[in-house]
């Protein structure tokens, strides 16, 4: 059987992506693996970073907006007393220099904890953010001074693992499109000096961990394809937060011609939920409202509706 006449493969793979390359270029890496095109990935990271990237493959890449809203975790390693141009490693050095006058503990700390919650955040000048149509690094590139517009994100929680100047270990918890660069740069303004971030890894993402992680190097020594149901993990894995629903034998049909069904609510609290068959075929996800669901995303049964 010629490689554009297998089956398709749906699934989650977790990945540890290494220093030095994309998001995009493990997509495509795990392209070649399976055999497929239609892949994609949960949440975009730096080239200097490292740790959790969420690949989907086939009908599991409906499910990346899930991924890419879920709440993350981060280690950063961050450098007081210099800055670059992107706020990261990979930058062009802008200002370092030997200080004796190190903020002390209890400052870092005061300055480390006032980032937790919600806050308005300025992206790093180098991002794929566009302005104008036109990303951020790419004007910056040209050598173009433009505003940068701020952004609300939530920090759900900083902790100082290590501190020794001008070293700073930090565990980040924060939600969708926060820029831990931005967080470094910041937090040395705040300390009167200059930071940039020197290393990244993502520790989680979602239900995501490093226990789930496979590098790419470990992939490139199997036969993905014949293990797959070994290596990737269930669609619904990126829906791991959200409570579940089972519906009967007309309810499904209902559900895959896009109308909603009656289900009585536990809870006025729930909103979202993912649902299943009476028989545990997994089916999307829908939104409550009281004793209603409404399929806001149906996944089409296997072998239908799908393409590589």
């Amino acid at each position: 059987m010629s490689r554009s006449n297998l089956p398709d493969l749906n699934g989650l793979l977790v990945i540890d992506k290494p220093a030095g390359l994309t998001s995009h270029d493990v997509v495509g890496r795990v392209r070649r693996l399976v055999g497929m095109k239609r892949v994609g990935h949960g949440g975009t990271l730096d080239p200097f970073a490292t740790g959790i990237l969420v690949v989907a493959v086939g009908r599991a890449t409906r499910l990346l907006q899930y991924v890419q809203d879920s709440r993350k975790g981060y280690r950063a390693h961050v450098v007081l007393g210099a800055s670059t141009d992107s706020a990261d490693v990979d930058g062009v050095l802008l200002e370092t220099g030997e200080r004796e006058d190190w903020p002390s503990a209890t400052e870092v700390e005061a300055a480390v904890s006032s980032f937790v919650g919600e806050i308005e955040q300025v992206p790093p000048a180098h991002s794929a953010i566009k302005v104008g149509g036109r990303k951020l690094y790419e004007l910056a590139r040209a050598g173009e001074v433009v505003d940068v517009p701020t952004r609300t994100v939530t920090i759900h929680a900083i902790d100082i693992l290590h501190y020794d100047p001008p070293n700073l270990i930090l565990d980040i918890a924060c939600g969708k499109g926060t820029y831990v660069r931005s967080i470094a740069r910041d937090i040395g303004a705040l300390l009167g000096t200059e930071a940039y971030c020197h290393a990244l890894r993502r520790t989680n993402s979602g239900g995501f961990c490093l226990a789930d992680a496979w590098t790419l190097e470990e992939l490139a020594e199997r036969d993905v394809r014949d293990e797959w149901p070994q290596i990737a993990l269930h669609p619904d894995g990126a829906l791991a937060d959200l409570p579940a629903i089972i519906l009967g034998e007309l309810e499904v049909g209902a559900w895959y011609h896009g109308r909603s069904v009656t289900v009585p609510s536990p809870s006025p609290t729930i909103a979202t939920v993912r649902a299943y068959g009476h028989d545990g075929r997994f089916l999307g996800v829908g939104q409550w409202d009281a004793n209603v669901v409404k399929p806001t995303m149906v996944m089409p049964p296997e072998g239908e509706g799908e393409q590589a």
